[in-house]
């Protein structure tokens, strides 16, 4: 899961080279804000000694992966995206989702 987390960042940052000037420290400084967050925080979780403080960093994670899938939708509607690339990469993050939510699940049943 991390490595899958970790090759998105690389990937929103290729996507998102592109955006217009005006945005580099609005739509593209948040989404890829929001994509680091990811693997950062299922490492940190993963540094943690309980269970409890595991579960809240992979609670973040999930979240900071829903508003990067977010993001990428919105900034393929602004134009800033190509679709093709958008869509490639939100079915990535749906993926990773669909991961976190049964990890959190699989954490929440310990």
């Amino acid at each position: 899961m991390f490595q899958l987390a970790d090759a998105l960042v690389v990937r929103v940052y290729h996507v998102t080279r592109n955006v217009p000037t005006e945005e580099r420290y609005g739509i593209q400084k948040q989404v890829r804000r929001a994509a680091i967050s990811v693997p950062c925080n299922i490492i940190e979780g993963c540094a943690r000694r309980s269970e409890r403080e595991y579960l809240h960093f992979i609670n973040i994670a999930f979240g900071s992966a829903a508003e990067t899938r977010y993001l990428l939708d919105l900034a393929t509607r602004l134009g800033f995206i190509v679709a093709p690339d958008a869509a490639s990469l939100c079915g990535a993050y749906e993926e990773l989702l669909k991961k976190l939510q049964k990890l959190l699940q699989a954490i929440e049943r310990m």
